[in-house]
């Protein structure tokens, strides 16, 4: 873990789901009106629910069942991100390069959640309940 995490901020995963999100955020200023109520919503959407529930995990980490089952919640958004932007980039909305380099960053994230997902222990308070 190299330094103390005293807040969910200072988690890497953390730090690199909201740097994604806002990637996305800016990406998808540029999708057409038409996509503004089903791709663009729904990509904010789910790049938005990737910190965010990493960090309802991180509040729930005294409970192992609550800490893993937000953590799996925020990798099926970070996969549902990752299909959002497949689909953008098929519609020609965005760029392949940037979308391959945005893709990798979720896998890199979603790499990171599966890693604290089965090494839950490593990441709970020492007072924490099964």
């Amino acid at each position: 873990m190299g330094e103390k995490i005293l807040r969910h901020q200072d988690l890497l995963v953390y730090q690199k789901a909201i740097e994604a999100a806002m990637q996305i955020f800016e990406l998808s200023k540029s999708f057409p009106k038409e996509e503004t109520y089903s791709l663009t919503d729904q990509i904010r959407r789910a790049s938005r629910s990737v910190p965010a529930n990493t960090a309802e995990a991180w509040r729930k980490r005294r409970y192992k069942a609550a800490f893993v089952i937000k953590l799996n919640d925020a990798e099926g958004e970070a996969a549902e991100t990752q299909t959002w932007l497949e689909l953008a980039t098929r519609c020609k909305y965005v760029e392949r390069d940037t979308a391959k380099t945005l893709y990798l960053e979720y896998d890199e994230i979603i790499s990171m959640l599966v890693a604290m997902i089965n090494r839950p222990d490593k990441w709970l308070p020492r007072d924490s309940k099964g």
